[in-house]
Order: structure tokens, then sequence, then C-alpha cells
């Protein structure tokens, strides 16, 4: 594969929980008919020296070092059909094995190797995953197994409390209009692209929780529950 998405600016690879890291850096696309700026964030999960990329976000050289430093790659995974332009550049370098979800908008040259399907095989062991059934693109929610339940999400779930150095000056002025910068959101350009039904959330209120690391935002933690169920609450008239 070739034409990969250049490594943009990015921040230090964190460890939020033991073996559970998360990394935030830029994404430059087209949405609504102008260019936008605006920060991302990726997850890793190791297990037995070996990790598993969510969300990915191409890094530069120093960053790659950092994250080869933590084990080897050897899963990049597809949860929201709204991202992956950094997937077929970590699966080339790394030899990674691709999931995703079925209905997916993969790379023409991008081979699945796994397919992600509730109780099916997951990248990683103490795992689940949620998929949402009523969207009209695929996204799905893995759950990790410990620390009371850690919600591992794309687009779906955010948590983008305020603008940070990954975004330009009029994408924040967009963002801001558009109620962007909420803590515990449903995304905006989400809700309008995939038009999820209140049945979705009835089931994913059933799941328990305790934190939720998004594909934008800052982590959500402790409290990450209660704080998710009230915005459901609140969008879809729940009780």
């Amino acid at each position: 594969m070739c034409n990969y998405q250049e490594a943009l600016n990015h921040g230090r690879i964190e460890e939020i929980f033991k073996d559970v890291f998360f990394v935030t850096g830029t994404m430059k696309n087209e949405f609504f008919g102008s260019m936008w700026q605006f920060s991302r964030n990726m997850i890793v999960v190791r297990e037995d020296g070996k990790l598993t990329l969510i969300n990915t976000v191409r890094l530069n050289e120093e960053g790659l070092k950092e994250l080869e430093s933590l084990g080897k790659v050897v899963n990049v995974v597809r949860i929201g059909d709204m991202h992956g332009v950094d997937d077929p550049f970590y699966v080339d370098r790394y030899k990674a094995k691709f999931w995703a979800l079925p209905g997916m908008s993969v790379q023409e040259d991008l081979k699945v190797d796994k397919w992600l399907n509730p109780g099916g095989e997951m990248p990683f062991r103490n795992a689940s995953l949620f998929v949402f059934e009523t969207v009209k693109r695929p996204e799905c929610i893995i759950k990790i197994d410990r620390e009371g339940g850690i919600m591992l999400a794309c687009d779906s779930l955010q948590n983008w409390t305020e603008p940070n150095e990954f975004f330009d000056e009029s994408t924040v002025s967009t963002m801001q209009s558009m109620n962007f910068f909420q803590s515990a959101n449903l995304g905006p350009a989400w809700m309008h692209t995939s038009q999820p039904q209140a049945s979705d959330f009835i089931r994913l209120k059933e799941i328990p929780f305790k934190h939720a690391l998004c594909g934008h935002g800052v982590p959500l933690l402790n409290n990450a529950q209660e704080a998710f169920h009230a915005r459901f609450n609140e969008t879809f008239q729940l009780t």
C-alpha cells in the first residue's frame, strides 16, 4: 500500500490504566463543505507484550519508537466507520491483523483478517463487543471487563470538554456553534450521519461500566456511566 496520510502533530503516549494507553493527535479533513482541523485519539491495549491499536492515529518516528517500546503491534481494530485513514499504515508497517465490523467502508487494498461480531472472537482477553444496530454507518464499542468496566468508543461516545492545541481557530468556532464541546456527549457529526435510534441506547444502558476512552476528547474516568446515561436520557427521552 502507499499514499499514507502524513504524521501530524500529536502528544505523548499515556498509560491510563495498566496496559491501556492513550495518545492524542491531529486530524484534518473536509466536513460539511469546509476543512476542519481537530483532535482525535488512539487507544493501545497491551496483552502478553502484544499491542492492539484502536482508532489509529499515525505517529511520527519518535512516537513510533515510543509505541514499539511498549510491545509488538499485532492488531489494528476499526470500531467506527468514520475513522480508519491511518489503518493501512499500521497494518503494512507491522504486518498486523486488521479487524473491522461487517459493512464498514474499508480501503480497497486493505484486507479484513477478522470480522467483529457480538459474542465472537476479540483481539484480546476480557473484552466484549457492543454493536449499534440502528445506525446508517457501522459503529461499535469494546468493553474491557476490568477496572469496573472500560468502554473504548470511537465517534458514538465523546468527551470533548474544550479545544486543545490540535485544533485550528476556525474549526474551534465552527464546533462551538455545533455544541461539540460537552462532556459525556454523543458525537454531533456521528449523530447527523449515522442517525442512531433510541433502542440502541436502551440496550447500551444495560451494560455496566465505570470509565470511557473515546475517539475524541479526554478520558472520562470513574463516573462515565452516570454521565453518559444522563446524556442518553436527555437525548432520547429515556428513563
